[in-house]
């Protein structure tokens, strides 16, 4: 499967200079939310990330998916009906920090986290903790596109469709900023 090809047919690879979510500046962001307009799509890119994860982890079931809001939301439903499990999110309080409100996690659930997008993977260690602090044990971190180039290492396997590592800037250090091209901050 030719994720990357999959990923700009479907206008989810824009150029341009954007803010991403960790605050750092990109000529390349991956809207991944495109290719939530085509659910058979993503059935198909959530179905394979399911064998890839299937193969990392072995036979081990898995009991939940759980994926922070927004962005993973829907590739955590996917998923876990691909894997045949139960689907759940943590979401921002009043304050912006994530937490868990809607859902229970059962002592020692295994639970896969699943998110669209990693770039320093703060959204996911976070669902990570919430989920280690409910009880639940985390066993594998599955994302369509890994755009950390290697610097997100979770403690458990990191499953990926697609791994790229576009180059980043702080925004002091953005040459786009110094050229004044404008900033475009895209849904996060």
């Amino acid at each position: 499967m030719d994720v990357a090809a999959l990923l700009a047919e479907a206008g989810a690879l824009l150029e341009g200079h954007f803010e991403l979510r960790s605050g750092l500046h990109s000529a390349r962001y991956f809207q991944c939310a495109r290719i939530m307009e085509d659910p058979k799509l993503l059935e198909r890119l959530c179905g394979e990330l399911a064998q890839r994860l299937r193969a990392v982890i072995g036979g081990m079931p898995v009991d939940t998916v759980a994926a922070p809001a927004m962005g993973g939301i829907i590739v955590g439903y996917e998923l876990a009906r691909a894997l045949g499990a139960r689907s759940i999110f943590v979401e921002k309080d009043s304050e912006g920090r994530l937490m868990l409100r809607r859902f229970q996690i059962r002592s020692g659930e295994k639970v896969v986290v699943a998110e669209d997008v990693v770039t320093r993977g703060g959204r996911v260690q976070e669902t990570t903790d919430i989920i280690r602090r409910h009880g639940g044990k985390v066993v594998a971190t599955a994302v369509i596109v890994d755009r950390s180039g290697g610097a997100f290492v979770p403690e458990e396997p990191l499953v990926s469709l697609l791994e790229s590592a576009p180059e980043v800037w702080r925004p002091e250090e953005c040459p786009l900023c110094a050229r004044g091209e404008p900033l475009v901050h895209p849904g996060s």
